[in-house]
């Protein structure tokens, strides 16, 4: 692995100051995605705070049928390879099935396991089995303690790099519920890295009829209510334009608000951890 992206596996830490894993939901084309990636690398540098490129080559669990998916595998990795090598940053996708391991982790540092799939034992020991960084989300429907077990399922290939999840969990059918004691349990139960996903826990899924509907208004509030448990990172997807974006709009930051809020995150997180922890029993 290129030195400049050692720290993915190396300094990875609930303790360590705040990282980010930033980018679109689905690739919508290269030049977009590499508009994308140019502007966060240069986030990155700004603020001086370390961000992954995410971007998903596939969608596999669109709403409806018709819906975009992305740009497919092979193309999909090609363009993540170059915002790997020409803007310097570090780059994470989901894969959706066991096969798909090998071939992308020969281009990404992280493999990202989807919530509905943090159960399937065959698709973590193969992104296990690749040695690259597995971060696994917690499912809408599953408790945060149980995560370890999900955790053991990579961690029995020998691979140790490991990060968990929260997403929120499902109330009703068209909500999302961030439980805060969750980032305690994970932390607690599995010993393990643990971020939150501030995008996908303002989802709404399938209020829209054939899509997904969210309300990204929550965002902020969430991702500053999370980082107060002494996180590791914050995944959130971001996108110029988030109506007319073609996948997860409706919960998608916009660029324009980012560097505020990764600003302030990054801020409350060193004021957090500067903090004596108080354990309560």
């Amino acid at each position: 692995m290129n030195e400049r992206f050692d720290w993915v596996r190396t300094v990875v830490d609930n303790s360590a100051p705040l990282f980010f894993l930033l980018g679109p939901c689905a690739m919508e084309n290269e030049q977009h995605t590499l508009g994308l990636a140019e502007f966060l690398a240069k986030l990155s540098q700004d603020l001086k705070v370390k961000i992954i490129f995410k971007a998903s080559f596939d969608k596999a669990n669109r709403t409806a049928v018709g819906n975009y998916r992305s740009v497919g595998m092979d193309a999909g990795l090609k363009i993540l390879a170059r915002v790997r090598q020409e803007f310097g940053l570090p780059v994470v996708t989901d894969i959706h099935e066991s096969w798909q391991a090998e071939p992308v982790s020969a281009v990404v540092d992280v493999l990202q396991i989807p919530a509905f799939l943090c159960r399937q034992t065959d698709l973590l020991l193969a992104a296990g089995k690749t040695g690259k960084v597995v971060f696994i989300k917690k499912g809408q429907f599953w408790r945060p303690e149980k995560m370890e077990n999900a955790a053991d399922k990579v961690a029995s290939t020998g691979n140790n790099h490991i990060w968990l999840g929260e997403r929120g969990t499902s109330f009703g059918y068209v909500d999302l519920i961030v439980d805060m004691r969750s980032f305690m349990i994970m932390k607690e139960t599995a010993n393990k890295p643990v971020l939150f996903d501030a995008t996908h826990a303002v989802q709404k899924p399938g209020e829209l009829g054939s899509s997904t509907g969210g309300d990204r208004r929550y965002v902020a509030a969430l991702a500053a209510a999370a980082v107060t448990q002494r996180i590791a990172g914050v995944f959130m997807e971001v996108h110029e334009d988030p109506d007319k974006a073609l996948c997860d709009g409706p919960n998608s930051m916009r660029l324009s608000q980012l560097s505020g809020l990764v600003k302030s995150l990054v801020e409350l997180d060193a004021f957090v951890k500067a903090q004596p922890v108080i354990e309560l029993s």
